[in-house]
């Protein structure tokens, strides 16, 4: 069988470098993208084929997409795209420009890589495209409104064009993750410090007591985990309750990649599932209450 080929964005640390060495250990052909040239050099060390991406930088996608197709005889497997960020606080203290800066990021920036991939891959008559969603586009939660609406989008998206690609060879996947074992909330935490007047907002008591909860605990030490080392730290329950490692996300995109049959959508964690339960089962006022109980 010919190698195969995938592009996956976000690959600093977290899901996207475990997910980029990982497909690479399975004979894939990975092309991995970054925003940090330090991070470029260091996937490049690893053998990975590394790309700038900025996904708020329109001529950079231009560019990404150009370069992964040019290199691959003008084809390509698989993309995944995995790159974002999380922006906190209450939808009444978000700016027009912090909210619009979430979704260019979150949002537009997949929308425009995925539509210059796609006429490859129509042109070939098979791929996979493959969104790392979050449980956040199941159930929409306090102080997440922005990071969530995003990850609705994405939901929505996705499925429309799973239906309208129907038929041309080409198919729709949303992984689904809960809280996984990465640098995530630290860089969230940072990103609400900037954007978020803290100072004069209405909800400067809740936000006060819960970057108490948060500080130093954040990180915890974590660093870009190989899937060996994320699957021995995951399996000696090193994680805080309910959290998995990234190696977690990488089994459902093995499945979504090489499977014949892959499904529409993988649910990565207990509180994925539990949320995607109580959105199917509960009432309307039933449902806000267990939104309510925990956000």
């Amino acid at each position: 069988m010919a190698e195969q080929s995938i592009l996956i964005t976000g690959c600093s640390t977290g899901i996207g470098y475990t997910c980029a060495l990982g497909m690479k250990e399975r004979g894939w052909r990975v092309f991995a993208t970054a925003r940090n040239q330090d991070d470029i050099s260091r996937l490049e060390a690893l053998g990975l084929e590394a790309i700038y991406l900025d996904y708020t930088e329109p001529q950079s996608i231009k560019d990404c997409a150009a370069k992964v197709l040019a290199a691959n005889d003008g084809k390509l497997d698989v993309l995944f795209n995995n790159g974002a960020f999380g922006q906190g606080g209450a939808v009444e203290d978000l700016s027009t420009t912090v909210l619009r800066h979430q979704m260019e990021a979150n949002v537009i920036g997949w929308h425009d890589l995925t539509c210059r991939i796609i006429p490859a891959m129509r042109k070939q008559g098979s791929g996979r495209i493959i969104q790392c969603s979050s449980v956040l586009g199941l159930v929409a939660l306090k102080w997440r409104g922005a990071y969530s609406a995003s990850k609705f989008a994405i939901e929505a998206l996705s499925d429309t064009m799973r239906l309208e690609l129907h038929g041309s060879g080409v198919f729709v996947s949303l992984i689904e993750p809960g809280p996984i074992r990465s640098k995530f909330q630290h860089h969230a935490i940072a990103n609400f410090k900037k954007t978020i007047d803290v100072e004069n907002s209405p909800h400067r008591e809740t936000y006060e007591q819960q970057l108490a909860s948060k500080s130093g605990t954040a990180l915890n030490g974590w660093e870009p985990e190989t899937p060996e080392e994320a699957r021995v730290l995951s399996g000696k329950g090193w994680k805080p309750k309910y959290r998995l490692g990234p190696d977690a996300v990488l089994d459902k995109l093995i499945h979504a990649a090489e499977s014949s049959k892959p499904k529409a959508h993988y649910y990565v964690t207990l509180p994925t599932h539990v949320a995607a339960f109580a959105r199917r089962t509960l009432a309307g006022r039933w449902f806000d209450v267990f939104c309510q109980k925990v956000s």
